[in-house]
């Protein structure tokens, strides 16, 4: 797990988890604050909810509104549960324009997007 951590956070950035004891230890680095659910849930400004809240919502998304996901694609399906999470203040219009800007002049064909599919089903035969 520490690993991970490394990889994915800058050192000296505040970690907010829960007891899990692969956590521990994470204080050598980081801001580490520790939230034990079995008798709270929020400390202040210390808490879980917002990643336990993400991840109900991705998980629901994956159930209900994607339903079959190619795990080689499980990655775009979190980054747009992501752009979505983090722009939750807005509206569908703004995240709309929001994406609209972000594409404008860049094209990625079906063929580019299951290229490693293709390749896999190739070495099969």
């Amino acid at each position: 797990m520490h690993g991970l951590v490394r990889e994915n956070v800058v050192t000296g950035s505040n970690v907010y988890t829960d007891e899990f004891t692969a956590y521990q230890g994470l204080n050598s680095e980081y801001i580490h604050q520790v939230i034990e659910h079995a008798t709270q849930y929020v400390n202040g400004t210390v808490h879980t909810n917002g990643i336990e809240n993400f991840w109900s919502l991705f998980k629901r998304a994956l159930r209900g509104t994607y339903v079959n996901c190619d795990v080689e694609h499980l990655s775009r399906y979190l980054d747009e549960q992501v752009f979505r999470f983090n722009n939750r203040r807005g509206n569908d219009g703004t995240r709309f324009t929001e994406v609209l800007s972000m594409v404008a002049g860049k094209r990625l064909t079906y063929a580019e997007l299951i290229q490693k599919q293709i390749y896999k089903q190739k070495r099969l035969f």
